[in-house]
């Protein structure tokens, strides 16, 4: 009887310590895992899964189209001359007989004076010299108390405008014509013969 008993517990003894040891083998392996996640830059494994997902998270956000709405039509934030938007494709919907002229009102992808990229935007085309167009770049931010600003009727070519823009007479600005894209109009006669008479934009 004492011999059954002491086989008994060897047995339970045993069992025990494989279970024991099967369990330091997994709580080890999990904190070596949880380590290579936290050198790794990742949120350590727990649970039911890794998912970083779930309220909270951040997510890609759609794509906007092409840009045109709101503002100088270039943007969906407030009406703002920097509003980072993608260009329309350069050329889109022009052929080879529709090229820009002085005195028109166009969509184009316009250069920043600071070099730092570019915007969809309004212009009015100054002059037109064989790739290149100057251009006067409008905005529909409010420049009345701008010397260099002058206001700009939208009644003619931008039927959608609640209110007059303002077009930049400060400098003239270089746009490769294969970056304009679409043609909004005619600037107003008034308007356009006196930029004309401004001599730093004619001579």
């Amino acid at each position: 009887m004492r011999d059954g008993m002491i086989w008994a517990l060897v047995i339970v003894a045993c069992v025990a310590a494989g279970w024991l040891w099967n369990e330091w083998r997994r709580r080890a392996a999990g904190r070596a895992a949880g380590t290579r996640d936290r050198a790794d830059g990742r949120r350590p494994r727990s649970g039911r899964g890794s998912r970083t997902g779930g309220p909270g998270t951040d997510r890609p956000g759609r794509g906007r189209g092409d840009g045109r709405t709101g503002g100088d039509r270039a943007g969906t934030g407030p009406r703002g001359d920097r509003t980072a938007t993608p260009p329309r494709p350069r050329g889109a919907g022009r052929t080879g007989r529709d090229e820009p002229r002085p005195g028109e009102i166009w969509w184009a992808d316009v250069p920043y004076a600071d070099g730092t990229g570019s915007k969809v935007r309004p212009c009015l085309v100054l002059r037109v010299d064989g790739r290149d167009a100057e251009v006067l770049k409008i905005t529909s931010q409010d420049k009345s108390d701008r010397d260099d600003h002058l206001p700009i009727p939208t009644r003619d070519w931008d039927p959608d405008a609640d209110h007059d823009s303002y077009l930049d007479v400060s400098e003239p600005i270089p746009v490769a014509l294969d970056a304009f894209a679409d043609r909004a109009g005619t600037c107003d006669p008034d308007l356009w013969r006196g930029v004309r008479r401004l001599s730093h934009l004619t001579g």
